[in-house]
């Protein structure tokens, strides 16, 4: 989905097909045909941004074979469907029984980040529509914050300038401006955008920078308005912005608070937990579960958790939603003179996750979720005024 911002850019808007996680290229076409294409037409459109996950497999399949990337950008087409940028922080297994900390590796410091990566961009720079010079990616915040020491930081300094000269020789090829956004996510030796700040501004390159995740900034109690001020400031540049809405819980002391929250304690992902308060500043656990375990977290402040909940359906009281972050941060990201990106991207891959009886059951329900997901989005950009294009 398009959207003309009042200065006359061009705003994108996509949903992230990790919540469809395909490990092959056979498996990223099934996805167009039986995902991608029913919510096209159940919002009326003739045209819908997706944000690709393409696993390690499907990415050297198209990358290998050009008339492999020339199959996908016909399907796309045919199917009334435009990409303009991927997540690439998932490598590969995303659809896996259990993902939990597997999900960070390889991390930067490994070769076979930069490879990956690499590989996406030039996949990106030939799927981009005919009209678009501009693509972006997003990516893990270097690594997992444990056994991540000096000289893995310096490896992972190395790898990102290496791809932003890559990048650039890319650019010289095909005409085509691929960007590469660090997402901070809590746990991560990049957790909020003020730990972005460093390494972005010692590469100094404007092709790295970071991707903000509303769910992210959330669950780290970030003010929005704050983040996103530092980071104009420090001239590091928003590649694009993933809007997904955290678990939120305002008095997680009471047996039915964490009766709900267990709930949503679950074997697949990883959900990071954290809390605010004035003694002990932030304070968190690796997961949901851990939390729930005696006094492992303060619970005399809220508490929010790493689950990222369909933006059009906050869970039932006793708990909610953190969409009114979403909303700040998009405010500041598109509603100024200027926007400070032009790449948005609903991701809720939790779908599958959900508690039981939230859980979509079948692709109808799933699209219907989704289509709903990208309405409440569409609604808050044309509430900015930004206006929606054919």
């Amino acid at each position: 989905m398009r959207f003309r911002h009042p200065d006359g850019s061009t705003v994108h808007l996509a949903y992230c097909t990790n919540v469809h996680p395909a490990e092959t290229l056979d498996g990223v076409l099934a996805q167009l045909r039986d995902h991608c294409e029913p919510v096209r037409r159940r919002l009326g459109r003739d045209r819908l941004g997706i944000g690709l996950w393409l696993a390690k497999d499907a990415a050297h399949a198209l990358v290998s074979d050009p008339s492999a990337l020339r199959r996908l950008r016909t399907e796309l087409d045919a199917r009334g469907l435009e990409v303009v940028t991927l997540n690439g922080f998932p490598y590969e297994g995303f659809g896996a029984e259990e993902v939990k900390y597997r999900v960070y590796k390889p991390d930067w410091a490994d070769a076979e980040r930069l490879e990956h990566t690499t590989a996406l961009a030039r996949v990106l720079a030939g799927l981009l529509p005919d009209d678009v010079t501009e693509g972006s990616i997003s990516t893990l915040p270097l690594a997992w914050r444990t056994a991540y020491d000096d000289t893995r930081a310096a490896q992972a300094h190395t790898a990102l300038a290496t791809l932003a000269e890559r990048l650039d020789a890319l650019e010289e090829l095909t005409g085509r401006s691929i960007r590469i956004g660090l997402e901070p996510e809590p746990g991560c030796t990049v957790e909020t955008t003020t730990d972005a700040i460093a390494p972005l501004t010692a590469i100094d390159h404007d092709r790295i920078g970071v991707c903000v995740d509303t769910c992210h900034l959330a669950t780290s109690f970030e003010d929005p308005h704050t983040a996103l001020d530092a980071l104009t400031t420090a001239r590091v540049p928003i590649v694009k912005s993933q809007l997904s809405a955290a678990l939120h819980a305002e008095h997680p002391h009471l047996p039915e608070v964490r009766e709900a929250l267990a709930a949503f304690d679950e074997p697949r992902f990883l959900h990071q937990t954290r809390t605010s308060t004035t003694t002990a500043g932030l304070a968190g656990t690796d997961d949901l579960g851990e939390a729930l375990k005696g006094d492992a977290l303060p619970d005399t402040s809220p508490w929010r958790a790493h689950f990222h909940v369909p933006l059009h359906a906050a869970p039932a009281a006793p708990l909610t939603s953190t969409l009114p972050v979403l909303k700040d941060a998009l405010t500041r990201l598109v509603g100024g003179p200027h926007p400070l990106t032009r790449h948005l991207e609903v991701e809720t891959y939790t779908w599958q996750t959900l508690p039981p009886e939230l859980r979509p059951r079948g692709r109808a329900q799933l699209a219907d979720g989704i289509t709903a997901e990208l309405t409440l989005a569409r609604d808050l950009l044309t509430d900015l005024g930004l206006k929606e294009l054919p």
